[in-house]
């Protein structure tokens, strides 16, 4: 993998409270973390010392959205061109669970179409993740 040719973009619902804004790109970001290692650095020590754990290699830019356009996004992700980016996607059915059994229980139930996304995380060639995120502005 070289860094220069990859990207992670997070593009949340700019509608939500600060906290759950913060919430949805934690959980994100630990599940793109999860799903590709080699993108996380090697841990470092500091002058006195002291390690510290690894963190991604690259800048990950947090990006606002609406839940269209994040629905929007989502949809073209599944488009054959598209489907080599690993994505991470949090809806308002994942916000509202109390433990993963409930998540799973009521995910298997819900179709697709209906869930409403808050937020979505997007890694893999620069250029393809330009494409779906280019004209989209900093969440502030």
């Amino acid at each position: 993998m070289n860094p220069e040719d990859e990207k992670c973009v997070m593009v949340i619902d700019e509608s939500m409270p600060a906290g759950l804004i913060a919430n949805a790109a934690a959980i994100m970001g630990i599940t793109l973390g999860k799903e590709k290692p080699e993108i996380v650095g090697a841990n470092v020590v500091d002058g006195s010392g002291r390690l510290h754990l690894g963190i991604i290699e690259f800048p990950v830019p947090v990006l606002k959205g609406s839940g269209e356009e994040i629905r929007s996004i989502r949809d073209r992700l599944y488009l054959p061109e598209f489907r080599e980016l690993t994505t991470v996607d949090f809806s308002r059915l994942a916000q509202g669970c109390k433990n993963y059994e409930e998540f799973t229980e009521k995910m298997a139930c819900m179709d697709e179409r209906e869930l409403e996304y808050l937020g979505i995380a997007i890694c893999g060639p620069k250029k393809k993740v330009n494409k779906l995120t280019g004209g989209m502005r900093l969440l502030r």
